[in-house]
């Protein structure tokens, strides 16, 4: 026996499923960050220059009336604008050098999102152990009692590594939390960071670079609760018996601290030091409706602020690039959301919302059983016969 079906229920069938996961899940429909195609015999761009940031030495392409780079001493930096991800201008963009604590930026974003603020956490012994010897602390305590944005508060400001220590271990654990933190590097295309220590204290092998340090500042701004916290200035810290005490950010271009001038328009982000790295910086900074991530690894020359001043320097020149010059690479697109992983420890703590809530996955889903009902629904109506109205 030979069954058919005519053609016209065949095409409805179709073109009804088809609508129906179009319309329920958009975000399929075009890839993330995608280009809208080119109308058939229409016009179509220019192709980009080619990216420059793996060349060594200083890349900037300069139009006419735009000023130069300002001479700067770092092994490495880079100068990008926040919103496009477009680097104006970049100096061995790739070269893998020891981050220091800027390596905090990457620990906040594979992190920050999984741990609630407002959870307390009542710290254990186990928890404070392998803090290396002479690192940034920011006084957490054993048998005290901390929010959880308290310990973040210690880690944007203080560049706290027994605050990164409590962290790692409601995230999983500090082997784990290093692991979750390269596949998040990966995820953004940062392949030039390779994690061991979280807290960016030095350890054999452990790198990043300016490009990389630049997409992480560049995302962590995304994330309303990391751009508060590297944008707070000062901030106290709770003590034994109600008692605190107050902290003030350590990088000087937000604080003014040690006769650091404070830059306007500054965000944030994370400053870093250890004698390994020299002196590190991921900076932002917004003016005029326009905002540049700036990052500067390792100045070779100047004291130990020389590493806000050359930021500064390289910030101005951005500012007054404006429009003068074409980039010379791109930080790439950051993804459309974070993807929010709640460590066990922390959804025990917490109670969950109330409600039915319709993930990508269950939209895609219920779309495709809804087109396979309008499938069996038509399938079964009767066909018409040619020439019959």
């Amino acid at each position: 026996m030979i069954i058919g079906f005519s053609s016209r229920v065949t095409v409805s069938a179709g073109a009804l499923c088809l609508a129906g996961l179009m319309a329920l899940t958009p975000a399929a429909a075009a890839e993330p960050g995608g280009a809208e195609p080119t109308p058939p015999g229409g016009p179509r761009a220019a192709a980009p220059h080619p990216s420059l940031l793996y060349r060594p030495g200083t890349q900037v392409r300069l139009r006419t009336g735009a000023s130069r780079v300002p001479e700067v001493s770092a092994l490495s930096w880079v100068v990008a604008d926040a919103r496009t991800g477009e680097v104006l201008a970049a100096h061995n963009a790739h070269r893998k050098l020891p981050p220091a604590s800027t390596l905090k930026t990457l620990f906040a974003l594979t992190v920050l999102p999984g741990l609630p603020a407002g959870t307390r956490h009542t710290v254990r012994a186990r928890e404070l152990k392998g803090v290396g010897a002479g690192s940034s602390l920011v006084g957490v305590a054993e048998g005290r009692t901390y929010r959880i944005a308290d310990l973040w508060r210690g880690v944007f400001l203080n560049s706290g590594n027994d605050a990164v220590r409590v962290l790692a271990e409601l995230n999983g654990g500090w082997r784990l939390t290093a692991q979750r933190m390269q596949a998040k590097a990966r995820s953004l295309g940062a392949r030039d960071t390779r994690v061991v220590s979280p807290d960016g204290y030095d350890a054999p092998n452990q790198v990043s670079s300016a490009y990389d340090l630049a997409v992480f500042g560049r995302v962590g701004l995304r994330n309303p609760d990391f751009a508060r916290y590297c944008a707070t200035v000062e901030a106290r810290f709770p003590g034994g018996g109600g008692w605190s005490y107050p902290i003030l950010n350590t990088n000087r271009l937000l604080s003014g601290a040690k006769g650091v001038k404070p830059y306007r328009g500054l965000i944030g982000i994370k400053n870093g030091y250890t004698s390994k790295a020299g002196s590190t910086l991921v900076a932002a900074a917004r003016r005029d409706g326009r905002t540049l991530v700036v990052t500067v690894m390792n100045p070779q020359e100047g004291d130990s602020s020389a590493v806000y001043e050359e930021a500064r320097s390289l910030l101005d020149w951005g500012f007054r690039s404006a429009g003068k010059v074409e980039a010379v690479g791109s930080l790439g697109a950051p993804p459309a959301r974070p993807a929010v992983t709640t460590p066990p420890a922390v959804a025990a703590a917490v109670p969950q919302e109330q409600g039915s809530v319709w993930t990508e996955a269950g939209l895609i889903a219920g779309a495709a059983g809804t087109g396979a009902a309008v499938v069996v629904l038509v399938l079964r109506l009767p066909a018409r016969r040619p020439g019959r109205s």
